[in-house]
Protein backbone atom coordinates (compact mmCIF):
# COMPACT_ATOMS: atom_id res chain seq x y z
CA UNK A 1 0.00 0.00 0.00
CA UNK A 2 1.35 3.81 -0.68
CA UNK A 3 2.09 6.39 1.54
CA UNK A 4 -0.80 9.58 0.91
CA UNK A 5 1.55 12.65 -0.16
CA UNK A 6 1.39 15.63 0.50
CA UNK A 7 2.76 19.49 -0.01
CA UNK A 8 4.35 21.72 2.63
CA UNK A 9 1.96 24.55 2.15
CA UNK A 10 -0.82 21.65 3.44
CA UNK A 11 -0.02 21.76 6.54
CA UNK A 12 1.59 25.36 7.56
CA UNK A 13 1.00 27.12 10.50
CA UNK A 14 1.27 30.73 11.39
CA UNK A 15 0.89 31.93 15.26
CA UNK A 16 0.97 34.97 17.00
CA UNK A 17 1.58 35.93 19.97
CA UNK A 18 1.85 39.12 22.31
CA UNK A 19 5.00 39.11 25.18
CA UNK A 20 3.02 40.05 28.23
CA UNK A 21 4.46 41.21 31.29
CA UNK A 22 4.24 37.46 33.10
CA UNK A 23 6.11 36.01 29.96
CA UNK A 24 9.14 37.88 31.03
CA UNK A 25 13.01 37.88 32.50
CA UNK A 26 13.79 40.58 35.25
CA UNK A 27 15.20 42.08 31.62
CA UNK A 28 11.77 42.40 30.72
CA UNK A 29 12.79 40.17 27.27
CA UNK A 30 10.60 37.12 27.05
CA UNK A 31 11.82 34.25 28.60
CA UNK A 32 13.07 31.23 26.70
CA UNK A 33 11.18 28.69 28.12
CA UNK A 34 7.92 30.28 26.95
CA UNK A 35 9.08 31.09 23.52
CA UNK A 36 10.48 27.26 22.86
CA UNK A 37 6.24 26.39 24.65
CA UNK A 38 5.00 28.72 22.33
CA UNK A 39 6.96 26.73 19.12
CA UNK A 40 6.29 23.33 20.65
CA UNK A 41 2.53 24.25 20.07
CA UNK A 42 3.25 25.44 16.39
CA UNK A 43 4.78 22.48 15.47
CA UNK A 44 2.98 20.47 17.18
CA UNK A 45 -0.26 21.50 15.50
CA UNK A 46 1.81 21.58 11.98
CA UNK A 47 2.80 18.22 12.57
CA UNK A 48 -0.99 16.68 13.49
CA UNK A 49 -2.10 18.46 10.38
CA UNK A 50 0.42 16.66 8.27
CA UNK A 51 0.07 13.21 9.86
CA UNK A 52 -3.94 13.40 10.61
CA UNK A 53 -2.95 11.80 13.79
CA UNK A 54 -2.14 12.74 17.43
CA UNK A 55 1.45 13.42 17.71
CA UNK A 56 4.37 13.92 19.95
CA UNK A 57 7.23 15.66 20.80
CA UNK A 58 10.09 13.49 20.23
CA UNK A 59 13.29 16.13 19.82
CA UNK A 60 14.05 19.38 19.61
CA UNK A 61 17.15 20.40 18.37
CA UNK A 62 19.36 23.43 16.54
CA UNK A 63 17.46 26.06 18.88
CA UNK A 64 18.65 29.62 17.83
CA UNK A 65 18.29 32.10 20.08
CA UNK A 66 19.16 34.83 17.69
CA UNK A 67 17.72 38.16 19.29
CA UNK A 68 16.17 39.21 22.45
CA UNK A 69 12.41 39.71 22.17
CA UNK A 70 10.96 42.81 24.17
CA UNK A 71 8.06 42.90 26.34
CA UNK A 72 5.29 44.02 24.42
CA UNK A 73 6.51 42.94 21.17
CA UNK A 74 4.18 40.77 18.33
CA UNK A 75 5.68 37.32 17.91
CA UNK A 76 4.84 35.44 14.89
CA UNK A 77 5.88 32.10 14.64
CA UNK A 78 5.75 29.68 11.24
CA UNK A 79 5.79 26.32 11.15
CA UNK A 80 6.26 23.87 8.56
CA UNK A 81 6.96 19.91 7.81
CA UNK A 82 10.75 19.27 5.89
CA UNK A 83 10.08 15.66 5.40
CA UNK A 84 8.49 13.23 6.82
CA UNK A 85 10.10 9.60 7.37
CA UNK A 86 7.42 6.49 8.45
CA UNK A 87 6.44 7.42 11.18
CA UNK A 88 7.92 10.52 12.37
CA UNK A 89 7.80 14.18 10.71
CA UNK A 90 10.55 17.03 11.10
CA UNK A 91 8.98 20.22 11.81
CA UNK A 92 10.92 23.87 10.98
CA UNK A 93 9.97 26.80 13.34
CA UNK A 94 10.64 30.68 12.69
CA UNK A 95 9.93 33.14 14.76
CA UNK A 96 9.62 37.08 14.08
CA UNK A 97 9.40 39.95 16.25
CA UNK A 98 7.83 43.19 15.43
CA UNK A 99 5.99 46.37 16.82
CA UNK A 100 2.68 46.33 17.94
CA UNK A 101 2.43 49.82 16.01
CA UNK A 102 3.33 48.00 12.67
CA UNK A 103 7.07 48.19 10.98
CA UNK A 104 8.92 45.24 9.84
CA UNK A 105 8.90 42.03 11.41
CA UNK A 106 12.82 40.58 12.49
CA UNK A 107 13.61 37.07 12.38
CA UNK A 108 14.83 35.81 16.30
CA UNK A 109 14.96 31.90 16.61
CA UNK A 110 14.04 29.06 14.65
CA UNK A 111 14.69 25.65 15.64
CA UNK A 112 13.71 22.10 14.55
CA UNK A 113 11.29 19.79 16.19
CA UNK A 114 10.61 15.86 15.18
CA UNK A 115 7.12 14.63 16.34
CA UNK A 116 6.00 10.64 16.20
CA UNK A 117 2.46 10.51 15.04
CA UNK A 118 0.37 8.49 17.58
CA UNK A 119 -2.75 6.32 17.18
CA UNK A 120 -5.17 7.20 19.89
CA UNK A 121 -6.16 3.71 21.31
CA UNK A 122 -2.77 1.70 21.38
CA UNK A 123 -0.40 4.96 21.69
CA UNK A 124 1.84 2.98 19.25
CA UNK A 125 3.69 4.96 16.19
CA UNK A 126 1.62 4.46 13.23
CA UNK A 127 2.71 5.42 9.53
CA UNK A 128 2.16 9.05 8.27
CA UNK A 129 1.98 10.55 4.98
CA UNK A 130 4.91 11.57 2.80
CA UNK A 131 6.28 14.87 1.86
CA UNK A 132 6.66 16.30 -1.52
CA UNK A 133 8.74 19.34 -1.67
CA UNK A 134 8.24 21.97 -4.37
CA UNK A 135 10.07 25.19 -3.68
CA UNK A 136 13.94 25.27 -3.61
CA UNK A 137 13.72 25.87 -0.23
CA UNK A 138 11.48 23.16 0.69
CA UNK A 139 13.53 20.75 -1.40
CA UNK A 140 16.87 21.66 0.31
CA UNK A 141 15.37 21.58 3.58
CA UNK A 142 13.99 18.03 2.92
CA UNK A 143 17.67 16.98 1.86
CA UNK A 144 19.43 18.07 4.70
CA UNK A 145 16.54 16.40 7.33
CA UNK A 146 18.06 13.40 6.75
CA UNK A 147 21.68 14.38 7.95
CA UNK A 148 19.73 15.96 10.96
CA UNK A 149 17.81 12.81 11.76
CA UNK A 150 21.18 11.13 11.53
CA UNK A 151 22.92 13.37 13.86
CA UNK A 152 19.62 13.11 16.54
CA UNK A 153 20.09 9.37 16.35
CA UNK A 154 23.97 9.54 17.19
CA UNK A 155 23.30 11.74 19.80
CA UNK A 156 20.15 9.68 20.86
CA UNK A 157 22.75 6.69 21.12
CA UNK A 158 20.52 5.14 18.55
CA UNK A 159 23.12 4.81 15.89
CA UNK A 160 26.60 4.61 15.63
CA UNK A 161 28.31 7.40 13.67
CA UNK A 162 29.66 5.02 11.70
CA UNK A 163 26.50 4.08 10.25
CA UNK A 164 25.54 7.71 9.76
CA UNK A 165 26.04 7.26 5.70
CA UNK A 166 24.15 10.70 5.19
CA UNK A 167 26.11 12.86 7.48
CA UNK A 168 29.55 11.05 6.16
CA UNK A 169 28.73 11.93 2.46
CA UNK A 170 28.35 15.72 3.74
CA UNK A 171 31.36 16.05 5.10
CA UNK A 172 33.26 13.17 2.10
CA UNK A 173 31.99 16.63 -0.24
CA UNK A 174 33.17 19.36 1.64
Amino acid sequence: MSRKIKEVQDSIVVMTQLVMPNDTNPLNNLMGGNLMRWMDVAAAICSGKHCEEYVVTASVDHVSFERAIALGEVVKLKAYVTRAFSTSVEVFVEVFSSSMRGGPSVKCNHAYFTFVAIDQENHKPVPIPDLNPVSSEEKKRYEGAQRRREVRLILAGRIEAKDATEVKAYFAKQ
